[in-house]
């Protein structure tokens, strides 16, 4: 569940480096050999995925300006960082104008990479929930801003969808946390009230003597404290939505009330000698059984008919599992951007702790349980050991992941691994040494330490592959073919001509 990269560059060496620099960092790397394949990855099936592109200025079948031109119509929002040899200020003015987030010069350390990604994506979500916030604030929300993949609210979303055409009462029914009363801003900001006042009344936190005067509102002098005139909700809705939340809590007096305001489109303020016309389209939410409670006596079996013209039910979170990493990604990237957190996603461990707990408290206990553990975190990937609560739960012991142990111990210098895996070091300390024996104690095969000597090298020039093979005391030709057979090469590397006209090529845009 860590957000996904895109890297995009036509050398398989630097590829492969980006991709491992990436990795360390938490998050999920796919590659693409040229400008055309990664367009073909954006534009597919599985381009929502993409949170970034990290695109090669210079390849040979599409320049990286003319992906960027190609890019951003469908795409505007899509983070670029541009990497490119070619380091001077025309090149980055030329990329910038094209679209491009970010510009950095190879080669660029995987920390400096890792800086500018955290950076582009804190900066695209904090964007996308001011753009969010800002459409919620205007009542303009719309069911193509709430997160959602299961099928179960697709069906929810099309019933918003049809509902929002017309005026029809609608009742949203389902647990609490659920969602109502997006379900219900997003009706409203996908109607032709769009724009015009939302207002909210919670029917179950209404003092009782003061239900009616909040409603209907009350004329100046008509009780004991009335020292002015007062709107009810239903004349601060006038023209727009009014939501009652929570509608089976209201008082049977009250329901009575409310009726004649539905079937007359007018209310009497408190105090008024005449009532007074308003136009609400009314949206009302319920966690409990409504047609129970008629039944019992306990709902008003007029009022209840009145607003149950257009039912929409709302499933629980447990009920809906596939959201659950959706809602889980939006709420790690933007909580992680709001407490400036590395965090990138979810190990596999915690999704599957994530999805397997039944959320009592819906996606309002999802969002809450992310936060908390986003803030605990110390590392760029959230464990089951940031959800002890959960955890505990489910019965799961949270200890910490041997995946953590690893990743400290890999960023210790090679020297330092091996001392404290109690092996021998054939360097003193540096951080390219190389142990000789594995963890047991045993020698390592030479195959593995030739792997290991040509990565580092590879790392230390930076994927210069001309002065690796210098270095080394091997031919070019011979450096690819090794790492063909060391698996660290594509099926068909280039002919060694091929890697001479390439590596000119690189060094002339360079």
């Amino acid at each position: 569940m860590a957000q996904t990269i895109l890297v995009v560059d036509d050398d398989p060496v630097q590829r492969r480096l980006l991709e491992a620099a990436i990795s360390r960092s938490g998050m999920h790397v796919v590659t693409a050999p040229g400008g055309a394949p990664a367009l073909e990855l954006i534009n597919g099936p599985k381009g929502e995925q993409i949170a970034l592109m990290l695109l090669d200025l210079v390849m040979p079948d599409m320049g990286g300006i003319e992906v960027l031109a190609k890019l951003r119509p469908g795409n505007p929002d899509l983070p670029v960082i541009v990497l490119t040899a070619k380091g001077g200020i025309d090149s980055a003015v030329e990329a910038m104008r094209a679209g491009a987030n970010d510009f950095l010069v190879k080669p660029a350390s995987p920390e400096r990479i890792a800086i500018s990604i955290r950076n582009q994506l804190k900066i695209g979500t904090l964007s996308g929930e001011v753009t969010r916030l800002k459409k919620k604030t205007d009542n303009r929300l719309s069911f193509d801003d709430l997160v959602a993949t299961s099928a179960e609210m697709k069906q929810v979303f099309r019933l918003g969808t049809r509902a929002a055409q017309s005026n029809i009462p609608i009742l949203i029914e389902g647990e609490s946390g659920a969602g109502k009363e997006l379900i219900a801003r997003a009706i409203q900001g996908s109607s032709e009230r769009a724009g015009r006042p939302f207002i909210t009344v919670n029917c179950g936190a209404i003092p009782e003597n003061l239900i009616e005067s909040i409603l209907f509102g009350h004329e100046k002098g008509s009780f004991t404290g009335a020292s002015d005139k007062h709107l009810g909700k239903f004349q601060e809705a006038d023209g727009g939505t009014l939501f009652l939340d929570e509608i089976g809590e209201l008082r049977l007096d009250m329901q009575v009330k409310l009726l004649r305001a539905l079937q007359e489109g007018e209310v009497d303020p408190v105090g008024s000698k005449r009532p007074v016309k308003v136009d609400v389209r009314i949206i009302s939410a319920t966690n409990r059984d409504l047609a129970a409670l008629a039944r019992d006596g306990q709902f008003r079996e007029d009022l209840f008919y009145r607003l149950n013209v257009f039912p929409i039910f709302v499933p629980s979170l447990r009920d809906r599992r596939d959201d659950i990493p959706a809602l889980a990604r939006h709420f790690i990237t933007r909580f992680a951007a709001e407490e400036n957190k590395p965090v990138a996603g979810l190990t596999p461990e915690a999704a599957a702790l994530l999805e397997t707990f039944n959320w009592p408290g819906n996606v309002r206990q999802l969002e809450n349980t992310i936060f908390r553990a986003v803030v605990l975190c110390d590392g760029t990937l959230l464990d089951t050991i940031d959800f002890p609560q959960i955890a505990a739960a489910l019965g799961i012991e949270a200890k910490a992941p041997r995946s953590t142990v690893a990743a400290a111990s890999s960023a210790m210098p090679a020297s330092q691994h091996a001392v404290a895996h109690g092996a021998p070091v054939l360097a003193h300390a540096s951080p390219y040494a190389i142990s000789g024996t594995d963890v047991a104690g045993h020698m390592r095969r030479l195959e593995d330490i030739e792997s290991e000597v040509i990565r580092m090298a590879i790392s230390r020039y930076d994927g210069h592959m001309s002065e690796v093979a210098r270095r080394l005391g091997i031919g070019r030709s011979t450096l690819y073919r090794k790492l063909k057979e060391l698996g660290l090469e594509p099926d068909e590397p280039e002919t060694a001509a091929g890697e001479a006209k390439s590596d000119e090529a690189r060094q002339a845009a360079g």
